[in-house]
C-alpha cells in the first residue's frame, strides 16, 4: 500500500522581481527543485526543495542528483506510511537537508490524500491559517519603508523581520530608525544578520537600537563562534534566535543547552514536517519560543510552512515568515496563495492542499 514507484526532482526557475539581500547572499531568481514522489496507488505528493548554497551548500544541481540517483533508487518499493524507514535510508547520506525534507513533505502529501484529509490535520490540526510576517532586505531606509507599508496596506501585515548585519552596523541602525518611524508603534520589528556580525558588533548594535521596541534577534554572529554566541546572548536584552545554527534536533540541543540562543526558528524546508515535530516537542518540552521560517520559499514551500505551522498552538503563537513568494513573478500552483488581514489560510482538502500547474512548469523547468 502506497509503494512509492518513482521519485521526481525537476529543475525550475522563476526569477524574483526584485533581488532579496541579505549578509551571506542574494536571490535574484528562484531556482528551485520540484519534488514530486508518485506510488503505485496512483497518488503523487509534491513539495518544493529550496537550494541555498550560502547557508546549507546544496545547489540545485545537488539537490536533483542526490534525490534521483541516491534516494530513489533505494525508496522506490518503500510505503509512503514508512516514514522511519525513509529517513533512515537518506540519513545514511550526510547532509542534504533541503533534498531530505522535500522528500519528507511530499511523503506527507501522499498519505494526506490517501487518508483524504489535509496534512495539518494529520499533523496537529490546531488550525487553520496563520498570521504572517514579511522579510525585508538590503535597501536604502526609505525604500525599505515603502515596501513595508505596501505589505501592511496591501495584504494588512503588520511583523516585520528586517535583514541586518552589515557593516558598519549603523546602516542597519538607520533602516530600523526608519521603519519604527514610519510604520510608528502598531507594527512588529525583529532583526536577522545572517552571521554578518560579531558578538561585540552585535551587542553595540542593539544597544543603539534599545529604544525601538525590537522583539527578536537571529543569527546575529556566526555559528561557529561558540564562545561569542553564549557571551552574546548572556548580554542580550531580547530573545536570540537559532537559525542556521540549529538545522537539526541534535544542533538545536546545542544551541539551547549551550546558552548560545534562548529561541528556535523551525524551517519545513530544511526540516520537512517529521524533523519539524522532533525540533518543536524539543523547544516545547524546554519552554523556548519558536518561529516559523522563510528559506525565500516559493509558494509551494510557503504552503508547507503554513500547513506546519498552523498545525500547533506553540507554532502559531508568532507570525511565520510566509509572504516573500510575492516578489516573485510568476509561480507553479494553479490557485495562487492569498495573504488578507495579515493571515494565510491553508486549504480544508487532501494533502497539501496545492496542484502545479503542468503549464508553468513547461514554461519553468530547466531540464527540457
Amino acid at each position: 500500500m502506497l509503494k512509492i514507484t518513482r521519485i521526481e526532482a525537476i529543475p525550475f526557475a522563476i526569477p524574483y522581481n526584485k533581488p532579496l539581500r541579505f549578509a551571506s547572499g542574494e536571490v535574484r531568481v528562484a531556482s528551485h527543485i520540484l519534488v514530486r514522489v508518485h506510488t503505485e496507488d496512483g497518488l503523487v505528493g509534491v513539495a518544493e526543495a529550496p537550494p541555498r548554497p550560502f547557508t546549507y551548500g546544496e545547489t540545485q544541481e545537488s539537490i536533483a542528483t542526490i534525490i534521483e540517483k541516491t534516494f530513489a533508487p533505494e525508496l522506490v518499493g518503500i510505503s509512503c506510511l514508512s516514514r522511519e524507514r525513509i529517513h533512515a535510508v537518506m540519513n545514511r547520506t550526510i547532509g542534504n537537508p533541503t533534498a531530505k525534507s522535500a522528500v519528507d513533505m511530499a511523503v506527507w502529501d501522499v498519505i494526506g490524500k490517501s487518508l483524504n484529509l489535509p496534512v495539518t490535520t494529520l499533523l496537529g490540526g490546531y488550525t487553520d491559517r496563520m498570521r504572517v510576517s514579511h522579510m525585508l532586505g538590503f535597501c536604502q531606509p526609505e525604500m525599505m519603508v515603502a515596501e513595508a507599508e505596501r505589505m501592511r496596506d496591501s495584504y494588512g501585515i503588520t511583523t516585520f523581520k528586517v535583514k541586518v548585519g552589515r557593516r558598519p552596523f549603523r546602516l542597519d541602525v538607520d533602516v530600523c530608525r526608519a521603519l519604527r518611524a514610519g510604520l510608528g508603534d502598531d507594527v512588529e520589528l525583529y532583526i536577522d544578520g545572517n552571521r554578518g556580525w560579531t558578538a561585540s558588533e552585535s551587542l553595540r548594535a542593539l544597544a543603539a537600537m534599545s529604544d525601538l521596541d525590537l522583539t527578536l534577534a537571529e543569527e546575529l554572529c556566526p555559528a561557529d563562534d561558540v564562545l561569542g554566541r553564549k557571551w552574546l546572548t548572556e548580554r542580550s536584552p531580547i530573545p536570540v534566535v537559532a537559525d542556521e545554527s540549529a538545522t537539526t534536533p541534535g544542533e538545536v540541543t546545542r544551541e539551547l543547552l549551550s546558552g548560545a540562543s534562548t529561541a528556535i526558528s523551525i524551517k519545513t524546508a530544511r526540516t520537512g514536517f517529521t524533523y519539524s515535530q522532533r525540533v518543536l516537542y524539543q523547544c516545547e518540552g524546554l519552554g523556548v519560543e519558536v518561529i516559523m521560517g522563510n528559506q525565500i520559499d516559493g509558494q509551494i514551500g510557503t504552503m508547507c510552512t503554513a500547513v506546519f505551522g498552523s498545525a500547533f498552538k506553540a507554532t502559531t503563537m508568532r507570525p511565520g515568515e510566509l509572504s516573500n513568494f510575492l516578489d516573485m513573478s510568476d509561480d507553479l500552483l494553479t490557485e495562487p496563495l492569498k495573504i488578507s488581514d495579515g493571515v494565510l489560510a491553508v486549504r480544508n482538502v487532501p494533502g497539501l492542499g496545492i496542484d502545479v500547474d503542468p503549464q508553468k512548469l513547461a514554461k519553468y523547468r530547466q531540464d527540457q
